[in-house]
């Protein structure tokens, strides 16, 4: 794997923030999938908008990206079907992100802009194909731990509650369990002085 420390990739990395002081960003990985309409109900009745980054295997016509997008929510690439990219050669990842992008442009017809590598997973060559296709690569800050607890969604809630601060970008997914701890996420982190956006 590259070099964390090198400061070339922090910068693309880690330095992405929210456009405004005192906001976070909520975002959703490893969709579009059965349970992405119960989250968009919260986060409508909320009035906030969010990052999904899918994985372009699971998108089909019939999945409801229009009203991700008419509700304000940003859709990014999480690749073709959630290999590790570090496992792969320089052309097999050129693979997994170029075919992601343009499949979801293709049945969007938007521009896509975000990319999170699977499990967090990057190096260079990784680096060197997201800044050849424009795309902007987006971390995590907080990880709210949500796949592996299924059964007890308070713990959910207090993983990122108890760690949020000013920029987070919080990682969720779109599970059954996530969806439960949603609301309570949401008031725990206004309850702290925080707002959402989805604007970088």
């Amino acid at each position: 794997m590259y070099d964390l420390k090198d400061t070339r990739w922090i910068k693309n990395i880690y330095q992405v923030r929210p456009a405004a002081l005192g906001q976070v960003i909520l975002t959703f990985d490893d969709g579009p999938g059965r349970h992405l309409n119960d989250i968009l109900d919260i986060l409508n009745a909320e009035n906030i908008q969010a990052i999904f980054f899918w994985q372009s295997k699971l998108l089909y016509k019939g999945r409801p990206w229009r009203r991700v997008l008419n509700e304000g929510h940003h859709i990014g690439s999480h690749a073709c079907n959630h290999k590790n990219l570090v496992r792969l050669t320089k052309g097999q990842q050129f693979g997994q992100i170029k075919y992601s992008i343009d499949k979801i442009e293709s049945i969007t017809g938007t521009k896509v802009q975000h990319f999170r590598p699977p499990y967090g997973q990057y190096n260079e060559d990784t680096m060197s194909i997201l800044d050849e296709l424009n795309l902007t690569p987006i971390m995590w800050e907080i990880t709210s731990y949500d796949w592996s607890n299924k059964h007890t969604p308070e713990k959910i809630v207090e993983n990122v509650v108890e760690h949020v601060k000013d920029g987070s970008i919080i990682l969720l997914h779109e599970l059954e369990q996530t969806a439960k701890a949603l609301p309570q996420i949401i008031e725990g982190i206004r309850e702290k002085g925080f707002e959402f956006t989805n604007k970088l």
